[in-house]
């Protein structure tokens, strides 16, 4: 499959919190998680998740996933993926153009950050994409 480039006119992802946690055994550490329904032809702006450990599990659907400069891959329904902090997200778009995708993004970072930037610290969009 070819990989896409970001096509601002594709539906972006509604994104809800569905919760949020102080870890109580890693001390200065919150743990996030997120809600993701990617309606059909939906997609992300290349982004980054700052200083978020990121691991995500695809609920729905079938997603397109490119991190840095690796490969792009098909991830199935109940499928996987890690992101360490500053991995460049290039590609997060929903395969299909007719059916929804959906996928819970559980994100672990400094609270401190969580408390002071809320969602801008879990998504950066690229500079480039963020008045498009």
């Amino acid at each position: 499959m070819e990989e896409p480039t970001y096509d601002p006119s594709r539906p972006m992802p509604d994104i809800k919190l569905a919760y949020s946690y102080k870890l109580v055994n890693c001390p200065g550490k919150t743990i996030v998680g997120l809600h993701v329904n990617f309606p059909p032809n939906g997609s992300t702006p290349p982004h980054r998740h700052g200083g978020c450990s990121v691991s995500a599990y695809v609920v729905k659907g079938t997603l397109l996933n490119k991190m840095n400069n690796d490969p792009m891959k098909v991830i199935p329904e109940g499928g996987t993926w890690f992101e360490a902090p500053g991995c460049h997200h290039r590609i997060s778009d929903n395969a299909s153009a007719t059916e929804p995708a959906t996928l819970i993004a559980v994100m672990v970072l400094e609270t401190e950050v969580y408390e002071r930037e809320g969602m801008a610290a879990l998504i950066q969009i690229d500079e480039e994409y963020r008045h498009t």
